[in-house]
């Protein structure tokens, strides 16, 4: 993957939008004339209110055409083993580095690819996040004890033997009606999902600055018209 856009390494860019919120950078994207572009559809929501900034690491994967085992018991232990080891296999994921933001496209198959383990070992590697354009999360109740942001279209149940195959990593891949390509910026909070195109990134965050700037000032004179006292959100 690139590490660098614009002659701005990875770390300077994560440095340059962490303080963005979505709406900023909808508004950057907006001021380089891509008022039709970026946002994810709105069908995908977060797990649970918080905002992550990173970059696009992708992999997809699709639906698994069979012949499904008869194997039961611990047959079919022995055969989940197998599946995992050959078929719904991760690659990327031996990959992950701080500031990744994990795009799966996963074709909207109900299956819960990511869960409580998985995502923890991510995270210890630098995972800062998830989106997924089906379900592909489960676990929820762990997950979100753990902290791990995801931004999914709902929430699956089942393992991933017999209905999902990995195909490969490192590719443009799509989730609500965007391109993703790797060493793109995502950036996630409660008003869902936007993703700016790498060349892109350095001229999006200068407007969306600028418009965040202006929102803060505005939005402090009328903490003290009202009397309150500024927060971080203001300052």
């Amino acid at each position: 993957m690139s590490n660098v856009t614009q002659e701005v390494t990875r770390a300077e860019l994560l440095e340059l939008y962490k303080d963005l919120r979505v709406c900023d950078v909808r508004d950057g994207m907006d001021w380089v004339g891509m008022h039709g572009y970026g946002t994810v559809d709105k069908k995908i929501r977060p797990l649970f209110r918080t905002k992550v900034v990173g970059i696009a690491r992708t992999a997809r994967y699709l639906p698994f055409e069979g012949p499904m085992t008869n194997k039961t018991g611990d047959e079919y232990t022995e055969w989940v083993k197998w599946y995992y080891g050959n078929v719904c296999t991760d690659p990327w994921g031996k990959e992950v580095e701080e500031g990744d933001f994990i795009c799966l496209d996963v074709c909207g198959i109900d299956v819960g690819l990511i869960g409580s383990n998985n995502s923890l070992d991510h995270k210890k590697r630098g995972a800062r996040g998830y989106l997924t354009n089906g379900g592909g999360i489960r676990d929820t109740d762990e997950v979100i004890h753990q902290g791990i942001p995801v931004w999914s279209e709902f929430v699956s149940q089942g393992m991933d033997q017999g209905r999902i195959r990995y195909y490969e990593k490192d590719i443009p891949i799509a989730i609500g009606g965007v391109a993703i390509y790797p060493g793109d910026v995502v950036v996630a909070d409660g008003d869902g999902v936007i993703v700016v195109p790498q060349k892109l990134a350095v001229e999006v965050a200068k407007y969306a600055h600028q418009e965040l700037k202006g929102d803060k000032a505005g939005r402090k004179r009328l903490y003290e018209a009202l009397g309150w006292d500024p927060d971080e959100t203001v300052l």
